[in-house]
């Protein structure tokens, strides 16, 4: 069984290379530690594809170690710098001291190794022999392949022209308009002051429509540092002649196509008549995880490590205040083709999230049968999984459908849809192509959609429960008659299909009253209320104040918990909690601040459970 460790009080980020070669800080650590029973099963330990393909000589394969790291102590922060500090180091604290040993063993053997604290893992390239050496070991918690999986990109040009809208008005393209991303923008927020990551096949980072929204270009000189990671060390087994990009790559290449095609999406603006993108005035990131098409776990793993801490272009000095805000997966790792245990990478996607950082991922595109949502990272519930609808709103046959079987959670995905049929964008060379279809289209949808709303609001940065929560509750209802997975009618709100709805950019801003208890949809959000209950709602309605004392009431729904949170100056960084858990009545609630002295006071009530 796996060991899991508590990270108790982080201190401050301290220079650590992803190879965990320098130290992390100091960290109070609760250890929990376990003994294997005497004469394990070590087989068990093994996949079976790792022992096949051993026999026949020597493979890649990934060592999970036993011990791993609880990040859930970030929930404590609350802002997202916190998040990320204190996951970052927990998670290489705890990989720096449980790996030691085995790093050593194959070092001395002089085998290829790379470790990973993104899930205290390590990448390992070896024989049967050493296979068994290791999973011998307490320490080892599982022995998991690491082949090369092939993604099945998008259609393209499968779309008549006749079933597509009109050419778009000022070049705006007719999908940016059908989520109302352009209705958003008058009102000065393009994504400004926002960071989105994505890992594909590369980006042309030069290309016209994306230059001027790249991080490590700052009008003249480009700076790749923390900027661009390369996952792809050599060539795929699979192909017969090198990438045409290179590996090990210094500056952002594609040498597919597809990665260029997604940013374009998210970010994408020439100045001209090329408007691409739903958030054109936030930045990007990029990494890539395919050798034209060809992915491992081990690359996917190691682009949101990378995410969660860039480093510098030699893999140093990782830094996780330059992470992302949202990241977009615009990729699927199918059992069949390499990710046989499809939690592989459910820990790192866990870990991604509770550092703050959005996960956006394509549903797939096995639809339209039910449980056909089946790929990591999609069926995850750490992950915001996205169909695909076509201009009508309408989903489209090839959408995967939910509910997720494959890990028996019966969970409902998608979380929402957007579009993903006959889509435009930016491709290299410096050019642009139509008539692209697919979930990995839709996807760069919400990740440009969480751009914008993070530059309305702030506060959100961070706060994924409150992001996704606003999104699924305000996008446009979609159903289906025709259509029931998993006992949920197709008629229903959310269901399989669809998930919430097919994503409204201007609703997710949360300016509305949706259900018109006098919160708008952003303040609900944020405090964890249902946007679409007016019987879930949180106000403060009186406050008294005595000497110092205060008393507070608020508002309250039974049977639901509720923290009193105040600070002097809404630009102090954090919320001091007064009272905690207060049960409501479906009345008044009152409570005290005996510390009420300051000239001014803000109070806020938030939902427990």
């Amino acid at each position: 069984m796996a060991v899991r460790v508590g990270c108790g009080s982080c201190g401050r980020a301290g220079p650590a290379c992803r190879r965990l070669l320098a130290g992390a800080g100091a960290l109070l650590m609760a250890v929990t530690h376990h003994a294997f029973p005497a004469g394990t099963n070590w087989p068990s330990k093994v996949d079976p594809l790792v022992q096949q393909t051993t026999r026949q000589g020597e493979a890649e394969f990934l060592v999970f170690l036993a011990e791993r790291a609880d990040v859930h102590g970030a929930a404590a922060f609350r802002l997202k710098r916190g998040k990320g500090a204190h996951v970052f180091q927990c998670l290489v604290a705890t990989a720096q001291r449980s790996q030691a040993p085995l790093r050593a063993l194959l070092q001395v053997r002089g085998r290829p190794h790379r470790a990973f604290w993104i899930a205290n893992a390590i990448w390992v390239r070896g024989d049967a022999t050493l296979v068994e050496t290791l999973a011998q070991r307490d320490d080892v918690f599982r022995v998991l392949p690491n082949p090369s999986v092939h993604f099945q990109g998008p259609s393209i040009n499968s779309v008549a022209t006749n079933d597509l809208p009109a050419a778009p008005t000022a070049g705006v393209e007719w999908n940016i308009t059908n989520v109302r991303a352009p209705e958003v923008w008058p009102l000065g927020f393009t994504g400004e002051g926002v960071v989105i990551g994505a890992q594909d096949s590369g980006y042309q980072w030069d290309h016209p429509a994306l230059i001027a929204h790249y991080r490590g270009w700052d009008g003249t000189h480009a700076d790749h540092n923390y900027n661009w990671h390369d996952a792809i060390h050599a060539r795929d087994p699979h192909l017969t002649n090198d990438s045409p990009c290179g590996y090990d790559l210094r500056s952002p290449c594609d040498d597919d196509a597809h990665g260029t095609h997604t940013m374009g999406t998210m970010v994408g603006d020439d100045g001209g008549t090329n408007r691409l993108g739903m958030a054109p005035g936030a930045k990007w990131i990029g990494c890539r995880n395919m050798d034209r098409g060809w992915g491992t776990p081990a690359t996917y793993m190691e682009c949101f490590q990378w995410f969660l801490a860039p480093t510098d272009l030699n893999d140093q000095n990782p830094d996780p205040n330059k992470a992302p805000d949202v990241i977009n997966d615009s990729w699927y790792c199918p059992p069949e083709e390499g990710c046989v245990d499809p939690l592989i990478l459910q820990t790192v996607v866990e870990n991604v999230r509770a550092a703050g950082i959005v996960v956006v991922a394509s549903a797939g595109n096995s639809g339209s049968a039910c449980s056909s949502v089946n790929e990591p990272p999609a069926i995850y519930g750490a992950a915001f999984s996205v169909g695909a609808t076509d201009s009508s709103n309408t989903i489209a046959k090839f959408s995967s459908r939910g509910p997720v079987t494959l890990d028996g959670s019966g969970r409902l995905k998608p979380d929402v849809s957007a579009p993903g049929v006959g889509i435009r964008s930016s491709v290299p060379p410096s050019q642009y192509a139509g008539g692209w279809s697919g979930t990995s289209m839709a996807g760069p949808h919400v990740a440009g959609l969480v751009a914008l709303l993070l530059s309305a609001h702030p506060e959100f940065r961070g706060d994924v429960d409150a992001i996704e929560q606003l999104i699924r509750q305000t996008a446009l209802p979609r159903t289906s008659t025709n259509q029931t997975c998993g006992g949920v009618l197709g008629t229903a709100v959310p269901n399989n299909t669809y998930g919430w709805g097919r994503v409204d950019a201007l609703a997710a801003l949360g300016l509305q009253d949706s259900d018109g208890d006098g919160m708008p949809d952003w303040q609900e959000a944020l405090a964890g209320t249902d946007l679409r209950d007016p019987t879930s709602f949180l106000h403060v309605t009186e406050v008294l104040f005595t000497n110092t004392t205060a008393l507070i009431r608020f508002t309250s729904v039974s049977n639901k918990l509720y923290d009193l949170e105040a600070k002097d100056s809404l630009g102090d960084a954090a919320w001091s909690v007064l009272a905690t858990n207060l049960s409501g009545n479906n009345n008044l609630v009152e409570t005290s601040d005996p510390n009420a002295t300051a000239a001014q006071r803000f109070y806020r009530v938030r939902l427990v459970q």
